[in-house]
């Protein structure tokens, strides 16, 4: 077995000629997805430029020479949408990334032959801010988008073949909610059980029923803690949670 750096390898990677694989470009793009009025809603850019100009996109763009690719999502991101995902400022968590899946069928891209590795992510926020090669930046319910299975045939067409994209990112949500504590990942804290419950409605599309999710969530160990605060909502005072220490739910909340 050759060892890395040895004469041999050498000689190989000085006469080894990668333009045959060319040219092959890779791209991060982030589904970012939230709940705004009960609704959920993934952050688009509108597209200043060529391809697709003036159609509504996922952020995201070309990994840079420099760049591994968890970074240059979390930087395309801030770039072009002033949204920032990495841990906490100020005390506030900012939410969630993780990467979703590989996207490279040919044409995909009328450029060129264009790898995306696309990211999923959940957020509290519900602003952005377009960047300097955005028209604009906003967080549109997915249920006004033109993805089939869950927009509207008449709804907002998406560029390139983000409408796979996102449904891709939502279906991993719906199943993230199912077996993992992210569903706090969409709220600032502290929070009520009722606004979790509305979470799950929104993400997962289906109505619940108030006093078995309470039950559900209380009985599974380190999902929430409970602040010992109140807030004032209509009837009752209801209580507070922040996130608790658990990661996995067990047992799991199964979609109805």
């Amino acid at each position: 077995m050759s060892e890395p750096g040895t004469d041999a390898e050498v000689e190989f990677l000085t006469t080894y000629d990668p333009s045959k694989y060319a040219p092959v470009a890779v791209t991060v793009d982030v589904v970012l997805l939230t709940v705004r009025a009960g609704r959920l809603a993934v952050l688009l850019v509108e597209r200043k430029g060529h391809p697709f100009q003036g159609r509504w996109a996922l952020p995201g763009g070309f990994v840079e020479p420099d760049d591994d690719l968890d970074g240059a999502a979390q930087r395309e991101l801030e770039e072009e949408t002033g949204v920032l995902i990495a841990g906490e400022v100020a005390g506030v968590h900012l939410g969630h990334l993780e990467q979703l899946r590989s996207y490279g069928a040919p044409g995909r891209d009328p450029r060129m032959r264009v790898v995306s590795v696309a990211y999923v992510g959940f957020t509290a926020r519900d602003e952005a801010i377009a960047g300097s090669d955005a028209a604009d930046a906003r967080f549109w319910a997915v249920d006004d988008l033109a993805i089939r299975g869950i927009g509207s045939a008449d709804g907002v067409p998406l560029a390139f073949d983000h409408d796979r994209i996102v449904a891709d990112g939502i279906e991993r949500a719906r199943a993230k909610l199912e077996y993992t504590t992210l569903a706090t990942a969409f709220l600032d804290e502290p929070f009520t059980l009722g606004e979790l419950r509305r979470v799950y409605e929104a993400v997962w599309g289906e109505s619940l029923h108030e006093g078995n999710f309470r039950r559900k969530v209380l009985s599974t160990p380190g999902f929430v803690e409970t602040t010992g605060e109140t807030a004032q909502t209509v009837g009752r005072p209801a209580a507070l949670y922040r996130r608790g220490g658990a990661t996995r739910l067990h047992p799991a909340i199964l979609r109805p």
